[in-house]
């Protein structure tokens, strides 16, 4: 991994020599004097830090472990930071991401997704023999004979999975407790190593179907155990970045037989759209808060007619599958900054925002602080996202690696 920056990195403004990270970071450019040019994505060093000290916090509270969603950041000075706080390790979806972690230095990935490339299960399973912890899930006897396969191949190798739990018309995983059980005997008799149950409970559409789902996602956790042999204490795993308390009232009581573990991302930048109305803080502020970390500056680039302004940031570079962004504060050409109160985008295409002004002054050439809506297509736009501080000074830099 290079450290430097230069004329092909988004939101950067460098059309002569490279410059290192240290240069860009140590200058402490102000993010309107510096090397940079909008759009351009920022990260709020507070929110970040806070975020990180309040899921840390939540999750010793309740006696879980954690392991954040890495698919939401790919950020290796993220990961290192949730890990320091005191994650259990990080969570990944493909076998790419997981490769990524190992080579970040994460000691323990959970991989939330079946395999099926025998390649990958191979080196996976030398990983793990030479000390690497790594689990990935199974929900079918062609899953587990992939994976017996390429454990076959390796010498001193090991493969740890769990048992995916789904649901009627759902994504992946066993779609009944007993055919949980079927896989994870399969598992066991091929050679792999069994280590519990998980599953995900998004998409279900409130609290009571989470609570159900996961009642038996603990059934299943009880009846694998029961039928075959499980390395350690058993694995219990859900919880995204909406139902998280749900999970820790219905897991809870296991948590003295067996490793319960929180996977929730999108909580580490968070956002201003659609969790920051699904974080289950929002039912319980006692437990805590969230705030958003990603912000995208952009330029007003035209006023073409009454209460339209069109903003120079769109699909590349501002997420808009769960809600568009959030226009919160317009900065004047000679640097005043005024809240965008009642200004709406109302739909983006490739490169412009369109913003139905409601009433707001804007001018051309003047910017707009854009909050986000849903951070995991947030992240992975911005191949290099500057960290400010309150006042706007970047003392560090994000890369990410999708």
């Amino acid at each position: 991994m290079t450290d430097l920056f230069g004329a092909y990195d988004k939101g950067l403004w460098l059309p002569d020599a490279p410059v290192s990270e240290e240069e860009l970071v140590s200058a402490q450019h102000g993010l309107f004097e510096g090397p940079f040019t909008f759009p351009v994505m920022v990260a709020r060093r507070s929110a970040l830090e806070a975020n990180i000290a309040t899921m840390a916090d939540y999750a010793r509270r309740h006696g879980v472990l954690f392991a954040p969603h890495g698919k939401t950041s790919m950020s290796p000075t993220l990961f290192a930071a949730q890990l320091d706080a005191g994650a259990w390790g990080i969570t990944v979806a493909t076998a790419n991401q997981a490769l990524a972690a190992r080579r970040f230095g994460v000691p323990r990935v959970f991989l939330a997704n079946e395999l099926y490339d025998a390649r990958v299960l191979r080196w996976m399973a030398e990983q793990v023999g030479s000390g690497w912890e790594l689990v990935f899930y199974v929900d079918a006897p062609e899953g587990v004979a992939v994976a017996a396969e390429a454990l076959a191949g390796t010498a001193g190798g090991r493969l740890d999975v769990v048992v995916e739990l789904g649901r009627p018309g759902g994504r992946t995983g066993c779609r009944t407790v007993a055919r949980a059980v079927e896989v994870a005997r399969s598992a066991a008799e091929s050679g792999l190593t069994v280590r519990g149950v998980a599953g995900y409970e998004g998409g279900l559409p409130d609290a009571a179907s989470v609570a159900a789902w996961l009642r038996d996602l603990a059934a299943a956790g009880d009846a694998v155990a029961e039928a075959v042999p499980v390395d350690g204490t058993p694995v219990v795993s859900a919880g995204g970045s909406a139902w998280f308390d749900v999970v820790t009232d219905v897991l809870g009581p296991w948590t003295d037989r067996a490793e319960v573990i929180l996977r929730s991302g999108a909580y580490v930048s968070h956002d201003d759209g659609f969790y920051r109305g699904a974080t289950p803080f929002v039912r319980r502020p006692s437990e805590g808060g969230l705030a958003g970390a990603l912000e995208v500056w952009a330029h007003v680039q035209s006023v073409p007619e009454p209460g339209l302004a069109v903003l120079g940031a769109g699909r590349r570079d501002v997420p808009f599958d769960l809600g568009l962004p959030t226009p919160l504060e317009i900065r004047a050409c000679d640097g005043a900054r005024r809240p965008a109160d009642g200004m709406t985008v109302v739909r983006v295409d490739d490169q412009h925002a369109y913003a139905d002004t409601n009433g707001v002054a804007v001018r051309p050439g003047e910017s707009v602080r854009l909050g986000v809506s849903h951070p995991c297509t947030a992240f992975d736009k911005w191949r290099v996202i500057p960290v400010v501080d309150e006042d706007y000074r970047v003392v560090d830099v994000l890369r990410t690696y999708f």
